[in-house]
């Protein structure tokens, strides 16, 4: 298959499945549709794994790039590429959609309608992931807008619509924060045509594209913090995660597997595709800001964690905590004179934060999918009501200490290897906040355990519809036991995800030190410029 086809077939091939579901399905038949649907997520995430055979792990650059002319008249591109730092999240981001539309078989209503939304879903985030044009990327980012909104809106809790709106303003005000950084680069990339081709605009800000010119090194800071502030809502960081819990809450099981899973990660690819290599000099500017923001989502996160009775609320602000280890790895790049860095230490923070997107995406889908199990047989999340589970749900409970205990960081399973690689990096860059960001595993280990001890320790299950629990059921273990499976492989195999994205996250960091190194040029040209202008007019006078 090409590339410009299995590029394109990941995109749109759910869209097309939403399209048949609407046109060739009565409403009414629910298991048609449930099975139609988890078909198209099945063959959608066995493309992707095509394109990772495909996928040559010695080449740091682009991969398979499609090209195609779409709005001539503004010099937008129909371009899609793949790299070591993209194609785990594409992976990752079918893999979970593909286990929540299993998931899905809790969804009581309105089928027809909740199938389409979730797939077109799909493929605004897999759009995101591939667009290699700011413009194209933009549209895709926006496309996930809707359909989340409605899932939520029409799908959730009892307080659906606040959390629905909540979200909506939240994502849609980071769009327009990224839509005027979109038209700071497109209007100042000179030397030819104006450019939405984040390749050529990352290359001109390193100082090797021939094409086009783009930012001097003071409009590159407001256009990262413009980037940053659109990235950091969705990541989500502090003091801007505040829809989250909301929305996790009040969203059906599925759909939060999918903000934890796949989501959130969208803030950090924005960080690492877009706002750095384009904004190197704003980026090295702002570093230590975002290694401080990331530190205090990780320790904010934990205590808003382990002040929660709501089970599904609890699981919601560990996201918070656990994504700030992903901010601190991207952000400690340290300038130790102006001119020399470290870019070993860097690396390894990169590639932390890397792998703790997928590792949180593995295991956050997992406790959330855990959470729901217990839900749709209670019909409540208070831990306080809870206790005695493991008597009435062995093999449940298993399952979900291994998930929780991943989500904790215990060695062996998928958390602790992006927070043992931050923390580390940050060491270098700063010990007190290291220490400070290693003291949120402790944390961490607080809220998760009390949780698992309120819930499935003590004396047997009495409490509100007790008479309801049953075993976990087959579906509900293959999901539970695929999402376990993948949180060990990667706890114990981690070279699997390094050996993937290492060339490509490399050459991130060397090209952000050329492009932080023109930028001092740059600057040191214009105090030339200035300083001479001056001693011309002190001469005049």
């Amino acid at each position: 298959m090409t590339p410009e086809i299995l590029l394109s077939a990941i995109i749109f091939l759910p869209a097309i499945g939403a399209l048949i579901l609407a046109l060739g399905f009565d409403g009414k038949a629910v298991e048609p549709i449930r099975m139609f649907s988890l078909a198209v997520t099945v063959v959608t995430f066995g493309l992707t794994l095509m394109l990772w055979s495909q996928f040559d792990y010695d080449v740091a650059g682009i991969q398979m790039s499609v090209v195609g002319r779409w709005i001539p008249a503004w010099n937008i591109y129909y371009r899609l590429g793949v790299d070591g730092i993209s194609l785990p999240l594409v992976v990752l981001t079918s893999f979970i959609t593909m286990l929540a539309a299993g998931a899905s078989w809790s969804i009581n209503k309105q089928h027809k309608g909740y199938f389409i939304l979730f797939l077109l879903l799909e493929t605004g985030m897999l759009g995101v992931f591939l667009a290699l044009d700011f413009f194209l990327f933009f549209v895709f980012w926006e496309v996930m807008l809707l359909p989340m909104y409605f899932l939520i809106g029409i799908w959730g809790g009892a307080r659906k619509e606040y959390a629905a709106i909540k979200f909506f303003l939240y994502t849609f005000a980071g769009g327009v924060m990224m839509l005027i950084a979109i038209l700071m680069f497109y209007f100042t990339s000179g030397g030819g045509e104006h450019s939405f081709n984040l390749i050529e605009l990352a290359n001109a800000a390193a100082g090797t594209s021939t094409e086009i010119t783009t930012l001097n090194p003071s409009m590159q800071i407001t256009a990262f913090v413009l980037l940053f502030i659109g990235f950091a809502i969705k990541l989500p960081a502090f003091p801007v995660h505040t829809w989250l819990p909301d929305a996790h809450v009040e969203a059906p099981t599925p759909i939060s597997m999918i903000l934890a899973g796949v989501l959130l990660k969208l803030g950090g690819y924005g960080i690492i595709r877009i706002a750095f290599p384009l904004c190197p000099y704003g980026a090295a500017y702002a570093a230590y800001a975002l290694v401080a923001i990331g530190v205090i989502s990780i320790i904010y996160g934990a205590f808003a964690a382990l002040a929660q009775t709501d089970f599904k609320r609890l699981v919601a602000y560990s996201s918070v905590s656990h994504m700030g280890y992903v901010l601190i790895g991207l952000g400690v790049w340290k300038i130790v004179d102006g001119t020399t860095y470290r870019p070993d230490f860097w690396l390894q923070g990169v590639n932390g934060a890397m792998f703790q997107m997928i590792a949180h995406g593995i295991s956050s889908a997992g406790m959330f999918f855990m959470v729901g199990v217990i839900y749709d047989r209670v019909h409540h999340r208070d831990l306080n009501k809870f206790g005695g589970l493991m008597a009435r749900m062995p093999l449940y409970s298993g399952l979900a200490f291994g998930l929780f205990f991943a989500g904790l960081g215990l060695p062996g399973l998928c958390g602790f290897i992006g927070e043992i690689f931050v923390v580390l990096a940050t060491w270098s860059y700063s010990p007190v906040l290291a220490i400070i960001a290693a003291s949120g595993v402790i944390f961490t280990a607080g809220y998760i355990l009390w949780a698992l001890q309120r819930v499935y320790l003590g004396a047997e299950y009495t409490g509100p519809h007790s008479e309801d629990i049953t075993p976990i059921n087959g579906r509900e273990t293959t999901i539970a036991g695929t999402l376990l499976a993948m949180a060990i492989i990667l706890g114990v195999i981690p070279n699997s995800l390094f050996s993937v994205m290492e060339k490509s996250t490399a050459s991130l960091v060397d090209t952000m030190q050329v492009g932080y190194d023109k930028a001092l040029v740059d600057i040191a040209a214009d105090e030339e410029e200035v300083a001479a202008t001056v001693s011309q007019v002190q001469v005049l006078k």
